[in-house]
């Protein structure tokens, strides 16, 4: 018996509920994770809302997290008991401890805290495909980070300038935009305060960028598009405003020849072999502090509702984590 957030309706964070649920031994291929640390992402949102559909009701959130082994499946011969562990892309993160595939897992360095990995799974896998496979950036480009003070911004705007891009970022106060300077950020704009699309052609003495990373959504799209130089590329990766709704695809050829493309972490994790190398990167530049991953708000698990108000506000910078 372990404790977990369920959710047998959906609707707002009052949903939430804390309660206890059976465990059993890991199966085959399985291995039980003891979490020490559990990631909070706005995919949960959507999940909890019903705006993504879960399988089954009741359902337990969350899908990253990072702790140690406690027991381990038949055929599992890749780890061993005690291993510490972090994993993203698994659902039913929200509880004390829960069985996984052992494929999903990655091993966790010692230089890594939990609290960091469950932090930096789902953000940093995210910005790993976004700078790298998605439109991968190259010294001298200049990107554009929309949320540039979020979990996921403050991890492009670190990354992107260590490949050597100039980054400009998108905030909504003065609190942010300090965090996002401090993450990296050669330019940052108050969206709330100016015309985001105008401020980057001054900053940019009319060239504008090569690349967008929008996680945002309906409320920065098509400015978005505005800021783009010809054959530039938009890649809408969240829609923390609301989903960019139904457009003519001819308004990409009229802004000039522009890319866009809305890829997710789950179908890069798909592909065989491909988030061993993706975390390998990742912990590298986490483990040698050249990538630092910010986790401003900690909760323990009881309190997951308080945390989903806190993100849904956007009164959240960098990660959240609740704590088993």
């Amino acid at each position: 018996m372990v404790k977990a957030i369920r959710v047998h309706e959906t609707g707002g964070p009052e949903v939430l509920r804390y309660e206890d649920i059976d465990l059993a031994a890991p199966g085959p291929g399985q291995v039980q994770v003891r979490q020490h640390a559990i990631g909070v992402n706005f995919i949960d949102v959507y999940f909890r809302t019903g705006a993504y559909p879960s399988a089954t009701k009741p359902f337990t959130p969350g899908s990253e997290g990072a702790g140690e082994i406690v027991a381990l499946g038949e055929g599992v011969t890749q780890f061993k008991l005690g291993d510490r562990v972090a994993y993203a892309g698994a659902p039913g993160a929200y509880a004390q401890a829960l069985n996984i595939d052992a494929r999903a897992l990655v091993a966790l360095p010692d230089s890594i805290a939990y609290d960091t990995a469950a932090a930096m799974m789902l953000k940093g896998l995210t910005a790993e495909y976004l700078l790298f496979r998605s439109y991968p950036v190259r010294a001298g480009d200049v990107v554009l980070v929309h949320a540039a003070a979020g979990g996921v911004g403050l991890i492009l705007c670190q990354w992107a300038r260590l490949l050597g891009a100039t980054v400009i970022g998108t905030v909504g106060g003065e609190d942010k935009a300090k965090l996002a300077r401090e993450a990296g950020a050669h330019e940052v704009i108050l969206y709330r305060d100016e015309d985001f699309a105008a401020r980057v052609k001054e900053i940019t003495g009319g060239k504008l960028c090569h690349v967008v990373y929008d996680g945002v959504g309906k409320a920065t799209f098509p400015g978005s598009l505005d800021c783009l130089r010809p054959f530039g590329t938009f890649v809408s990766f969240g829609s923390a405003s609301g989903a960019i709704e139904a457009f003519n695809i001819g308004l990409l050829a009229q802004k000039g020849s522009l890319y866009a493309t809305r890829p997710t972490l789950f179908t890069h994790l798909a592909v065989e072999g491909r988030l061993a190398e993706m975390a390998a990167r990742l912990t590298q530049v986490v483990g040698s502090g050249e990538v630092k991953i910010a986790v401003h708000a900690r909760y323990p698990l009881a309190d997951a509702a308080q945390a989903h108000r806190a993100l849904e506000a956007r009164a959240t910078t960098g990660a959240t984590v609740l704590l088993p």
